[in-house]
Order: C-alpha cells, then structure tokens, then sequence
C-alpha cells in the first residue's frame, strides 16, 4: 500500500482517505473510495466542515477524481462523522445516497424535530436515570431561553436509496453485499466485498466495516434515542449478535471508518465479545445494592475518570450504562426495582 498525503491506496481500486473530525479525539473519519465501472462511489463521507469537505475534495483529486464524477454514496450509518458531508457531495455530482431504512427513519426525525422537543426529552430521561438536578438544569435553562444548539446533521442529505441487508447494491463491475450490524445504531451496515484480496491474503474478501468492529476501540452501544418509542430495545444485544456474524465471515482484512485497516477480524472480535462479557459481569456486581443508571454510569470504568468527562459525554455515558442495564435485564441478571424514583436496579 503506498500512502499520499491523506490518501491511502488499498489496492484492487480502493483507496482511503482520512477526512477530519473538528474538535474530537478520534480525529478522523476513513471515506473509502471505490472504483466502479459506472464511476467512483464513496463509502461515508466525512463531517460537515469546510475543512473536512476541503480535505475529502483534496483527496478525490489526488486520485484524479473530481467530485462532479461521484456516481454514488454507501453510508454505513447516520452518525454526522459518516454522513455529514453527504449532501455536499449529491450538491456537486448529483450522486444517489444509500442507507439502510432504520437510520434512514433517524435522519428524517432528526430533521423534522424542534430541537425544543429534544432538549424536554433528554431532561426527562435524565431525571428519570438519577442524573443530579445541576446537570439537568442547564436543558432547562436552554429550553426556556430559546438559545439552543443546532442537532448535528440537520443539513445531513435525506438518502433516495435504501441498503437491503444481504442483497448486492448495484455497482457495476463489483460485488459489494450489505450484512446488516445494528448495535452502534438500529440500521448500521457493514459492507463486504466478496472479490479476492489484491495481495491474496487468506479470508474471504474484505469488509468496509464502518464503526461495527475497529482495530482498538470499543464502538458506543447507547439506547436508540427516539422521543415516541417506548420499546425496551436491547442495543447491547443486538450487537453481540452482529458481531459473531462478522466473525464467522472472517474478512481477509478490514477497513474501518476509524484507526487503520487491520486483518484477523476473528480475533478482534473474540476481544470484544470478552470485553463485553467482563463489562457486563463487572457492572452486575455494582448491582449488589440498588443503583440508578447515572449511578452506575459513575462507577463504570471510562477512559478518565467520571470527574474530567465533559458534559455532553457524560450523558453518552448514561446511555451505554442503560445499555448495558437492559442487556442484564433480558438475562435475567438485573431488574429494576418495583417502585423506585429514580429509577434504580438491582443484581437478581
């Protein structure tokens, strides 16, 4: 693989290019390129910022591609890191956009949603979660004045062509198959190209992977947030079970939205099957006395302490902690405690 500026060249007329993420410590977004017989077509786009747009435009003409050429965009989900630049793209080439029907459905809600809406149910799930009444007042307060934050990827483009898990989307000259990964969010896809590695190494094809299985981090598993749906959802579980799936399709290399492309995708998701495990066992022994999920998201382990984690974080946090709660519900290992307020749960 030979390495130009941000342009990485995979082989077999894939190329990578590292697209930035203002102001977060993951740093970059990988947008793949792939060749096809009816012109270039891009898998995730990059966030909506005139430098990440300057450096994806950048990277498409280092490999002599403008972007008015774009024939189409694979969007593995809707996060504003992957789809955020996706409209810039249709606006320059006309190109159709693909995503899978669930986060389809996110992105029109999320377009359509007064942010009001949003900040009186995030104050409320919240409360109800235990959170202290100093991190709830600031929704409030925002609520009340009319300053409030844009949601990220309101301007995100609303895709005309939906990803059906299994099936082979229609790329001329290649055969890229959908497999169907909920669990970061409800229609995350990863993407497999079933043709033989360009350096022959052993596995079946290669796997676009998004953010269902990178090299060294533990993708966020939160609830699906959706104002009217009251369904106990099991995110945690959903993606368990999507990654034994990948695992048993064991790709001769990944390419991740995120870090570096990496091989032995069976081994990668053993780890994470086992972190998941120890996690889960760690946090039904914090259960030993009740405890609401802004509690246990305090105790749980994060990569600094509770103490120097942002705000906006710390309800991430909340979220994966619920996760994981529901999980030890539907195993029977946890339930919640009849009559509490807040909420609080319980090791069975």
């Amino acid at each position: 693989m030979t390495q130009v500026t941000q342009v990485t060249d995979h082989g077999g007329g894939v190329h990578g290019i590292k697209v930035p993420i203002p102001d977060n410590p993951l740093g970059h977004t990988l947008v793949h390129v792939l060749d096809t017989d009816a012109g270039p077509v891009l898998v995730d786009t990059g966030w909506d910022d005139p430098a990440s747009w300057d450096t994806l435009v950048g990277g498409l003409d280092a490999l002599g591609i403008a972007v008015a050429d774009v024939h189409g965009v694979v969007i593995t989900h809707h996060h504003p890191d992957h789809h955020g630049l996706s409209g810039h793209v249709r606006e320059a080439s006309g190109a159709w956009i693909a995503m899978h029907a669930a986060d389809t459905e996110v992105v029109q809600r999320t377009r359509s949603a007064e942010p009001a809406v949003w900040l009186d149910y995030l104050a409320v799930k919240l409360t109800v979660a235990g959170a202290p009444e100093e991190h709830v007042a600031p929704l409030r307060a925002a609520r009340e004045s009319g300053r409030m934050r844009t949601l990220p990827g309101l301007r995100a483009a609303l895709p005309d062509r939906e990803i059906a898990p299994g099936e082979l989307l229609p790329l001329p000259g290649r055969r890229l198959r959908a497999i169907w990964t909920p669990g970061h969010t409800p229609g995350h896809v990863c993407l497999h190209l079933e043709e033989r590695h360009p350096a022959n190494l052993p596995g079946n094809g290669r796997l676009f992977s998004g953010d269902h299985l990178l090299p060294g981090i533990s993708p966020h598993i939160g609830l699906y947030e959706d104002p009217e749906d009251t369904r106990a959802t099991d995110p945690l579980g959903d993606y368990l079970d999507s990654l034994e799936r990948i695992g048993r399709l064991a790709p001769a290399e990944v390419l991740p939205a995120h870090q570096h492309a990496f091989t032995d995708a069976p081994a990668r998701v053993r780890e994470l099957l086992a972190h998941h495990e120890e996690r889960l066992q760690g946090l039904w022994e914090l259960l030993g006395e009740p405890v609401t999920p802004w509690g246990l998201a305090e105790r749980m382990e994060w990569n600094r302490p509770w103490a120097e984690i942002p705000y906006g974080s710390r309800n991430i946090a909340v979220s994966e902690a619920e996760a994981h709660l529901r999980r030890l519900v539907k195993l029977g290992r946890a339930e919640a405690v009849p009559g509490s307020d807040p909420v609080t749960y319980r090791a069975v």
